[in-house]
């Protein structure tokens, strides 16, 4: 991990191997060329004010993610300056937006693989700004290097930038460390989880997660429980048990249990935690299986919450609960036209077994409910439907109240994660009926991610406010990086439930 110092130190006599600083396009009340951001006006000076048109002549004009080389003025102990495009420029006195600071130091961490130690000089008018940048380095340093054979898998083969320094931070002041610290716990957390949904299914089966969390929670003083077959085959906890017996490696129900002694909230996590999808006897075709890996990529967003908000100290408890399971093709594997009977109790006929995700869930969301808590947020990349609505890089929000829904669209946009309020349309709970038992796990083809969260708000208790995060498009990056997002697993959703944690804790959710 990259490590992160607030520095005042004069830019010249820094000694790094490049300066970062920031360049915007020209606003709609002052168009033109590009325009040097605040922190960089040591360089500018050593231009003679002329680093704008320097820039412009190398083709620069401040878009997002736009990077420029050029070398050092003479006199700087840092041989490189690297401008980092910021996106439009702000009208005035309204500073950078966070997020656009957070996308312009991952794009230049990323750029930077290979480097010792890089100087940020962007734009920091508070401590907020100081925690974007420093989550952007630290997101977009992240390489998976575990089964790369020289150890490195950055930029051409390079480790990760080592360290970063960022120019204009406060050392001392409180809210500057208070702001770098919950940075480099949230980006640790997911990066971690990141690391999670990129390890290989051979090595990453239920069994295997379950003890990665036993691990982590001893750790970071949380509480942990995990029922294995025998114990989920005791509890009645038939979707789980249901999606996992096809495959030789078992289903586990993993809970996460941090508390606080000044909490007033609870708050659950739910997390689909498929370790590899096949879609079961409902093979997928060709071309769908390579990536399904991903698929537990809900349930590490739960864990790296849960633990980031044990390193943070929140005043709120949370639980969360890892449905993990291995959705395989066999002769003990459930088939269509089966019929589970839920931990509710609730039957459930399947049609299909690729529509797995929202079985496992139903029977830890029930689990969740009997805790009594005072509001629950699962998460699951659970269907097709959603990247056809929404694309690859916004996930969608569907809950049982609509105020709640609000809340936590809001703290997404917040903290820099695309999404999207999606309504739970009445008139398709008919399709989910069924002849045969309580409701079946398919309905209607048209609206299918609004189904899905039809489904499971029947495994919700009464009284309970829920909300589902369908992260199908944003967990996997299959196209180039960009910004503070690597290619493969993202981590998405880890940030907005931190976020909605830390809104629980100061009794302000919904």
């Amino acid at each position: 991990m990259t490590a992160l110092t607030l520095s005042t130190a004069a830019v010249p006599g820094l000694r790094a191997d490049a300066i970062v600083i920031g360049v915007a396009k020209g606003s709609a009340s002052k168009p033109g060329g590009p325009v040097v951001a605040p922190g960089a006006e040591a360089v500018d000076q050593a231009y003679d004010g002329g680093l704008a048109g320097v820039l412009e002549t190398l083709g620069a004009s401040g878009a997002e993610g736009e990077v420029t080389k050029l070398p050092a003025p003479a006199g700087f102990k840092a041989p490189l300056v690297v401008a980092v495009g910021l996106g439009a420029q702000p009208e005035e006195d309204s500073g950078y937006d966070t997020e656009a600071l957070r996308k312009a130091a991952g794009v230049a961490a990323r750029t930077l693989a290979g480097s010792k130690k890089a100087a940020f000089a962007l734009p920091l008018t508070d401590a907020a700004d100081a925690g974007a940048v420093a989550e952007g380095v630290l997101l977009g340093a992240y390489s998976f290097d575990a089964y790369k054979e020289n150890g490195k898998n950055g930029k051409n083969g390079k480790a990760p930038l080592a360290e970063a320094a960022l120019l204009g931070g406060k050392p001392r002041d409180k809210a500057y460390k208070a702001a770098v610290e919950r940075a480099t716990a949230v980006a640790e957390e997911l990066n971690r989880a990141r690391d999670l949904v990129n390890t290989p299914p051979n090595d990453l089966n239920p069994e295997a997660f379950a003890a990665i969390a036993q691990a982590a929670a001893k750790e970071h003083g949380i509480k942990v429980q995990v029922l294995d077959e025998k114990a989920l085959t005791k509890g009645g906890y038939g979707g789980i048990l249901g999606v996992g017996a096809g495959s030789a490696s078992g289903p586990r129900l993993v809970k996460l249990s941090y508390t606080s002694a000044k909490a007033k909230k609870h708050l659950a996590l739910v997390g689909k935690g498929i370790t590899y999808d096949s879609g079961g006897i409902s093979l997928k075709p060709a071309g769908h299986n390579e990536t399904m890996k991903c698929d537990m990529s809900g349930a590490a967003a739960v864990f790296a919450a849960v633990v980031a908000a044990a390193r943070l100290g929140l005043e709120v408890n949370v639980t969360g609960w890892l449905a993990l399971a291995e959705n395989m093709p066999s002769g003990s594997a459930t088939r269509p036209g089966d019929v589970l009977r839920m931990y509710s109790g609730k039957t459930v006929e399947v049609l299909n077994t690729d529509a797995e995700g929202r079985l496992v869930l139903a029977d830890a969301l029930w689990a969740a409910s009997a805790e009594k808590p005072d509001a629950i947020v699962d998460v699951a990349t659970l269907t097709g439907a959603m990247m056809l609505a929404l694309g690859s890089r916004t996930f969608g929000i569907m809950a049982n109240d609509d105020a709640f829904r609000s809340a936590v669209h809001e703290a997404a946009e917040e903290v820099g994660e695309p999404a999207w309020p999606m309504p739970l349309p009445e008139h398709l709970r008919k399709g989910m009926d069924s002849a045969t038992a309580d409701i079946a796990n398919m309905g209607e083809r048209m609206g299918g991610g609004l189904v899905a969260g039809l489904f499971l708000r029947e495994f919700v208790g009464e009284g309970i406010t829920w909300a589902h995060l369908d992260i199908a498009g944003p967990a996997f990056n299959e196209g180039g990086p960009f910004g503070y997002t690597p290619k493969g697993g993202t981590g998405s959703a880890v940030r907005t439930l931190v976020r909605v944690a830390e809104l629980a804790a100061a009794g302000e959710l919904g």
